[in-house]
């Protein structure tokens, strides 16, 4: 279904205004990280009911198991909620996924650390709460070591 047009109208001249201005993103560059704290370390923080969280979670989760890198994606202590059956729904690479538990004795950071530093996995994914300055420091450390990424989920 097609509506006419009127040809005398004109459009308004919604975003002249802005267009005349120069474009200026910052009033000053954005501050430099700080040297302590490198590349090889990420966290993400997310909020809500678990299915929503689960929803956002998907299509990272599935980016790293997809990465190009022949190493592993390792999940540490992932929540209940992340199944063998929800890893397989959302279409992730299961040939590429290792999904480990802390031995006896042994923390969830102690483990990630160590997958960090063996150096077989591209990215190692922790649900590390709460995750203090001290544990950030070693997991970023153990990722340098391994030449991999440290990946940590707060859900909260």
């Amino acid at each position: 279904m097609q509506f006419p047009q009127s040809l005398g109208r004109t459009q308004l001249p919604l975003f002249d205004a802005f267009l005349a201005q120069p474009a200026v993103l910052f009033d000053e560059a954005p501050a430099p990280l700080p040297v302590d704290e490198p590349d090889t370390f990420s966290e993400l923080t997310l909020r809500g009911a678990a299915g929503n969280r689960l929803h956002l979670l998907a299509p990272i989760l599935r980016e790293l198991s997809d990465n190009q890198d022949a190493r592993w994606l390792t999940l540490i202590a992932p929540p209940d909620s992340l199944t063998l059956n929800w890893l397989r729904k959302i279409g992730l690479n299961r040939e590429r996924i290792l999904i480990l538990q802390p031995r006896r004795g042994q923390t969830p950071l102690d483990l990630a650390c160590e997958a960090l530093r063996l150096g077989r996995s591209h990215t190692v994914v922790s649900w590390l709460q709460p995750l203090h300055a001290p544990a950030r420091r070693l997991l970023a450390a153990a990722a340098s070591e391994g030449n991999a990424q440290s990946l940590n989920i707060s859900l909260t």
